[in-house]
């Protein structure tokens, strides 16, 4: 076990959007090591199925709204971290229901960062996006571009990132922002229209069907395993020096989409070919990660490149 991960044994720590995928695996991991974890989770997102095992490995678990500030204010009391995921991460749904995820993304984060504050929550770190850069023509995306977002969803998550420093320089409260990059591994849901890219192809290539790109395949990524992201949440609880800071999360390097069906494609053995359809709006062309600034605030190091990544996803799947 990490030093890092030491620290949190005996601390109390909430999870908003805990039955989500990243916010589940996040929950599982801190009740692994001795962590005593509250999950806040409405199921809009969120999947029962995530959280079958929670009671069994102690974990507290509420069906509740966090948009709904005086309500869910007394989950929040004697919290040493926050560790807010509760949001409607979708794109393509942004576009589609605009003042929903405008509700559980601006107004949700903001109920969270109010009800730290008022019960003096040690730290609240927030799972950004990078979809907050919009395409740049520049790659990797460093965290001092000017952001551009393309989509309702990034407008929400930048105005998150905001929120979070204001509550910092006005009122003390630490936080760290994370715009992650193209989050995958178990448990991420493949069976919805809004689903992420891996689990979709996966579920495809399994079952030997036609596996759709949007564009032509040009498209890149950079690819963030979940256990990186757990490490960047971690790391950024306990680091100081990442106090009111905006710090990329990936793996640091970039892979089209095209590279990525033949990549599930050949792992799995399947007989899927691929299908090309017109591009999405608000989609993102080019994704690369600068991560100089987070491995200097909070010794941020990757380790889980696409390959090994990919292989443990599919196995989960399977």
């Amino acid at each position: 076990m990490s030093d890092y991960e030491l620290y949190f044994k005996n601390n109390n720590c909430l999870v908003t959007g805990g039955a989500g995928f990243i916010g589940s695996n996040i929950s599982r991991f801190l009740t692994n090591i001795g962590a005593n974890v509250i999950v806040l989770d409405n199921f809009t997102t969120g999947r029962k199925k995530n959280t079958l095992d929670f009671s069994d490995l102690g974990m507290k678990l509420f069906e509740v709204d966090v948009t709904e500030q005086e309500t869910t204010s007394a989950y929040f009391s004697g919290i040493d971290y926050v560790f807010h995921q509760a949001a409607v991460p979708s794109v393509p749904r942004s576009i589609a229901e605009p003042l929903l995820t405008h509700n559980s993304n601006i107004n949700g984060t903001l109920s969270v960062l109010e009800n730290s504050r008022l019960n003096k929550v040690k730290k609240v770190v927030y799972a950004a996006s990078s979809s907050a850069y919009g395409d740049t023509e520049v790659l990797p995306k460093t965290v001092s571009m000017i952001p551009s977002p393309m989509s309702p969803y990034a407008v929400q998550k930048l105005a998150g990132e905001m929120y979070c420093k204001t509550y910092f320089d006005n009122f003390g409260l630490r936080t760290t922002a994370l715009r992650y990059f193209n989050v995958y591994g178990p448990h991420q849901d493949p069976n919805s229209e809004y689903s992420a890219v891996i689990p979709i192809f996966i579920k495809s290539a399994l079952a030997d069907k036609l596996i759709t790109i949007f564009g032509d395949g040009t498209t890149s990524r950079d690819f963030t395993y979940i256990e990186d992201v757990i490490q960047a949440n971690l790391r950024s609880a306990i680091f100081n020096d990442s106090d009111g800071h905006v710090v990329n999360v990936g793996y640091g390097s970039s892979f089209t989409l095209t590279e990525l069906a033949n990549e599930i494609i050949d792992s799995i053995g399947s007989k899927s070919t691929i299908n090309y359809a017109p591009y999405r709006k608000g989609d993102v062309l080019h994704s690369l990660a600068d991560l100089s600034k987070t491995k200097e605030l909070m010794g941020y190091n990757p380790k889980f490149d696409l390959s090994t990544g990919l292989s443990r996803t599919i196995e989960f799947y399977r």
